[in-house]
């Protein structure tokens, strides 16, 4: 026979009490106005989970147009039919709201994200690869900035990945929001986030363009980039879609940013 007892609710909550609250440890009054904006702010925006929520609000609504029309720019697919004997990778709408320093909203941010965790080895991909500068490296080149005064820079590529070419056929199903013709699908022609190979693919097009443009990417680690000319000494570290750039020449930084633009 089994027996169940009820108790009461005060009993209950006064026995699930947190041991050691972070109200104890962790004091709002000591952080500055703007920190404590931020910090309740973290909390009091509500990103939406699906593409079916965040439909309704069209802050939104928006942002997902903005991620459309960039993709659709940056010619990210082609529409087609499913060719016989292949599969469709699906997709999914990741939404984030970026704040500022005081806490206020920057921007609604909407990134379409490939499942690729659906890709089949040697059928939607082949090799990957994430490049990721070594901390000696770094700490070496903060070293010889701080000694010779040199210029610090640190970039953030927007959409890296969908700039990286896509040799592989890999088929997309339809994003939620694109309107198109009934029956057809995305076939992929540059890399999407979410994909297995979208790092190395990124990675491939960054090089390629760094050494056409006259760097010389260093063998111990590849994601040393470095260039001597007339205007200066200018390097680069790369950690995946960040960049740091570091030299003695202003001019020179200026010009490889408006090279990567």
């Amino acid at each position: 026979m089994i027996i169940i007892v009820f108790k009461s609710t005060s009993s209950i909550s006064s026995k699930s009490s947190i041991k050691y609250p972070i109200s104890n440890y962790l004091d709002y009054a000591s952080l500055s106005h703007k920190h404590k904006a931020f910090s309740v702010a973290l909390t009091s925006h509500i990103e939406p989970t699906s593409y079916e929520q965040a439909v309704f609000d069209d802050s939104w609504k928006q942002a997902i147009k903005a991620e459309l029309d960039a993709l659709d720019e940056n010619r990210t697919w082609m529409l087609t039919k499913l060719p016989k004997g292949k599969k469709a990778i699906g997709c999914k709408w990741i939404f984030k709201i970026k704040l500022k320093q005081d806490g206020s909203i920057e921007r609604y941010k909407a990134r379409l994200v490939a499942k690729g965790f659906t890709q089949t080895l040697g059928f939607d991909y082949f090799d990957t690869f994430s490049p990721v500068i070594k901390m000696t490296t770094f700490r070496l080149l903060l070293a010889i900035v701080a000694s010779k005064n040199w210029y610090v820079h640190q970039l953030d590529v927007n959409t890296a990945f969908v700039h990286g070419d896509l040799p592989e056929k890999v088929y997309m199903k339809l994003p939620h929001g694109l309107v198109v013709q009934p029956g057809t699908i995305c076939k992929l022609q540059k890399s999407l986030y979410g994909l297995k190979q979208a790092s190395r693919q990124w990675n491939t097009k960054l090089c390629s363009v760094l050494v056409k443009a006259g760097f010389i990417q260093s063998r111990p680690d590849p994601c040393l980039f470095t260039k001597s000319s007339s205007l200066g000494f200018t390097c680069i570290l790369v950690y995946v879609d960040d960049l740091v750039v570091a030299g003695d020449s202003l001019t020179g930084i200026q010009n490889l940013k408006k090279l990567l633009r």
